[in-house]
């Protein structure tokens, strides 16, 4: 199992701009081939914090259906672990995301990889090869 982290839901899911570079566009066939697997059943798990993160960013530049639609499709997925979230786990966060210079999401994860014993992250976010996962794509 890995984690999944909210911005390759993003990449996957938003239509780009036109004009965007390479770069971009190659982020999004990559998070395209992720949702692809997990969708054949590929097993990860995200919290209810990056959840919600997705969530709001494609009700803004989507629309609320779609936003509501991908809420309800990940929680109701077999394959998807959305973990809750306890206010002492996101100061836990909080404080790692001040030690490792990284954002309190990012450091939520990197939290719950270590309690699950998770070594691997679907993401396209350069600050956690800072820390001791794998990034993946």
């Amino acid at each position: 199992m890995r984690f999944i982290d909210a911005n390759v839901f993003l990449y996957a899911l938003i239509r780009p701009r036109p004009g965007i570079p390479d770069e971009v566009i190659e982020r999004k066939k990559k998070a395209q081939e992720i949702l692809r697997r997990i969708e054949k059943g590929e097993k990860v798990v995200t919290t209810v914090v990056h959840l919600s993160e997705v969530a709001n960013i494609i009700k803004a530049k989507v629309n609320l259906t779609t936003a509501i639609e991908f809420v309800e499709e990940l929680l109701t997925a077999q394959n998807v672990k959305v973990l809750a979230v306890t206010p002492e786990e996101y100061l836990k966060a909080n404080i790692i995301a001040s030690e490792k210079r990284i954002s309190v999401n990012d450091a939520l994860a990197y939290l719950k990889m270590k309690e699950l014993g998770l070594e691997e992250i679907y993401t396209f976010d350069r600050h956690f090869v800072h820390l001791d996962v794998k990034v993946l794509p």
